[in-house]
């Protein structure tokens, strides 16, 4: 019994994984310091790259996101260390920078309801079965 248990616990053991992948950008720990220092868009490209969104509406953003996704084996996928550079642009400048860190985001729930989709079609298993009848060609018949 001692030895089934024990071929089970290295079981459990081996299936933990702990890994971390960064996702998006990998900012520096001083961002705060060299961000202030940028003053047009050469030297925001050359710092940190360039930007994963522009907004097309309103004032020109450039939005820079990234964060850690954590593994930890069987259980559940955690996020932390989520950081949000935006940098207002006008022309060649940058005229307003803003950091946000985890504690400044919102937290998103997903409601698990469906969005229904105009004018589809719903149909049972028996009619989708004859619904798909004539529509695939015989295996082997090269069409």
């Amino acid at each position: 019994m001692k030895k089934i248990i024990l071929i089970l616990c290295c079981l459990v053991i081996s299936a933990c994984t702990f890994q971390t992948k960064h996702r998006g950008y990998v900012f520096p720990n001083d961002l705060e310091t060299q961000v202030a220092t940028i003053k047009t868009t050469k030297q925001l490209e050359d710092m940190i790259g360039s930007p994963q969104v522009k907004t097309v509406y309103g004032d020109e953003v450039w939005i820079y996101f990234g964060e850690d996704e954590n593994y930890h084996g069987p259980f559940p996928l955690t996020y932390d260390n989520k950081t949000i550079l935006l940098a207002w642009v006008k022309g060649g400048r940058v005229t307003k920078t803003q950091i946000l860190h985890d504690d400044d985001l919102p937290d998103v729930c997903i409601d698990s309801d469906e969005t229904e989709i105009p004018a589809a079609i719903e149909l049972n298993a028996l009619e989708e079965l004859f619904n798909n009848i004539g529509r695939f060609s015989p295996g082997g018949l090269g069409q």
